[in-house]
């Protein structure tokens, strides 16, 4: 189970540093919907990794890293952000 929540903590990084590197680039857009999706499924990752290590800032951070993530796709998708890359 703990080989489980590391690759999860790991994976999670690599997504979210990808995202970073796609935004930083020029590549992604931060308004867009893949952007956020990585950020989202990247900050769910680190949940699962730091709360079961039970890193409570860290997991803290990563729901309101998520929750914006969801706020702004939910916004994207209503139309009160234009979807961009």
């Amino acid at each position: 189970m703990m080989l489980a929540v590391e690759v999860i903590g790991w994976a999670a990084a690599l997504l979210i540093l990808a995202s970073y590197l796609l935004v930083s680039t020029g590549k992604l857009s931060g308004q867009s919907a893949t952007f956020q999706w990585m950020n989202v499924v990247g900050a769910a990752g680190f949940i699962v990794n730091s709360g079961s290590h039970a890193a409570w800032p860290s997991t803290t951070l990563n729901i309101a890293w998520a929750a914006i993530g969801l706020v702004t796709l939910w916004r994207i998708g209503r139309g009160r952000i234009a979807p961009t890359r």
